[in-house]
């Protein structure tokens, strides 16, 4: 199997030559003839989305419009918040966020290690520091136990992501968090819709950052993404750091002189005195050009219309394969809990090797070669990137439960709405095929 494993690594890896590299593709060119293959479309799409296409196109504004608006709001009252702010994708929108909350340089911020790099690449934007907490190995979600351990005097907030679909454990964070005077920031890249107790995920933290890249339960055109949040006082923060620290002018003023030009209000105001806008810092955050426009507004006006219908075929797929490979020995199903709604953007399954008698690495190949079912690895931990090891601050064994997680356990599987019940069986057949083959 070892020759096999090497083999591998000489296939040509397709997706590394797209724009997108590993964003947009794991497609190899290796011989192997795929049954069920990862896809990087998460969503379905139909006459709903090209109808709000044509209407976005049939507007004057095609950035920041009337359907970006009415976007904004139904996706606020879905989630059950008082404002969403759409952006260009959830990591301009959680750096954004980090401005918001006030995150500096030096600050220390707990973050999970089982998550993309964008969750820590915004702490590092701030030349702030992630502090890693290992993860809860059900779930796969950051421990709040582990929270607690890391909390110092440095620590200004706490990011959670909700793996795969489903919430962390909000409420003994929110403890953590009240009672050291930290905000809390929900990544929910793959939550959208999903709920903890009653709640929606974005509605439980201080603010909350979604994405809808391609690959996400519902997606504006590839890219894109919305911060909720409760805070009043964060409005304006947020709408001027979104765009470029854009403001009105200060309308109680009579006057205005630069140099020697002196400029007096009229009565009535003229919209163009003494300009159009006037630009000014957030605390002393300068922001950025992170808007959406107006056809990811109107493709997102017509995903969250079919959301539930999407959440729920997710939950249905899941739920079918786990029930197909329930009693394998050694394959461990997703596990939910009961204290949430999983909406299943990812089905991680977990390879116990002591059970099976074999590793994960053999039993994934096996199950691509052998069987024609492409699965793929989420998520290395960040602080073993090249980058992160650059700063010299974390241990090999920063987080044991994560790394065990990621290099020894878990696959997962192809999930998207679009899976038809022979794909679940193929998968399933193939997850069964492969665990015999390569059992001891």
């Amino acid at each position: 199997m070892t020759a096999a494993i090497e083999e591998e690594k000489d296939a040509k890896f397709t997706g590394s030559e797209t724009e997108g590299g590993i964003t947009s593709s794991y497609a190899i060119e290796d011989g192997v003839k795929l049954k069920v293959a990862y896809s990087f479309f998460g969503s379905i799409y139909d006459e709903d989305e090209r109808a709000m296409i044509e209407k976005a196109l049939g507007q004057d504004t095609l950035t920041m419009g009337p359907l970006t608006t009415e976007f904004q709001d139904a996706f606020a009252k879905k989630h059950g918040v008082k404002h969403a702010f759409a952006c260009s994708n959830c990591t301009t929108g959680m750096h954004l966020a980090m401005q918001v909350m006030g995150v500096r340089e030096g600050d220390e911020v707990i973050v999970t290690p089982n998550t993309f790099i964008a969750t820590s690449l915004v702490v590092l934007k701030q030349k702030a520091i992630p502090v890693y907490a290992d993860i809860d190995p059900r779930t796969f979600n950051i421990d709040p136990k582990q929270i607690a351990k890391k909390i110092t005097p440095k620590t200004k907030a706490i990011s959670v992501v909700h793996y795969g679909g489903q919430m962390c454990d909000m409420d003994p964070i929110m403890d953590l968090a009240r009672k050291h005077g930290l905000l809390v920031l929900e990544d929910c890249a793959h939550a959208h819709n999903a709920a903890y107790k009653g709640r929606k995920a974005g509605s439980v933290g201080d603010i909350g950052a979604f994405s809808f890249h391609s690959l996400k339960n519902m997606t504006t055109c590839g890219e894109g993404g919305m911060l909720t949040t409760n805070r009043d006082e964060w409005t304006k923060k947020i709408e001027m750091l979104r765009c470029m620290n854009l403001t009105h002018w200060d309308p109680a003023r009579k006057a205005w002189a630069w140099g020697g030009m002196s400029i007096e209000k009229t009565d009535p105001v003229q919209y163009w005195i003494p300009s159009h806008f006037d630009i000014d810092d957030v605390d002393g955050e300068w922001g950025n050009n992170y808007r959406m426009n107006e056809v990811q507004a109107g493709v997102g006006l017509a995903q969250l219309r079919k959301l539930d219908r999407l959440s729920e075929k997710r939950r249905e797929i899941g739920r079918k394969i786990t029930e197909g490979i329930s009693g394998i020995k050694g394959i461990t199903p997703v596990y939910e809990d009961p204290n949430g709604e999983h909406v299943y953007h990812l089905y991680t399954l977990c390879v116990e090797e002591e059970e099976l008698g074999a590793g994960r690495d053999e039993f994934l190949l096996t199950l691509y070669r052998d069987f024609g079912v492409q699965g793929i690895l989420h998520y290395q931990p960040t602080y073993h990137f090249t980058g992160l090891r650059k700063l010299g601050r974390y241990a090999d064994n920063e987080c044991p439960i994560a790394e065990k997680f990621f290099y020894k356990r878990e696959l997962n599987l192809p999930m998207h709405p679009r899976l038809t019940d022979a794909d679940i069986e193929t998968m399933c057949a193939g997850i069964r095929g492969a665990a015999e083959k390569v059992r001891r």
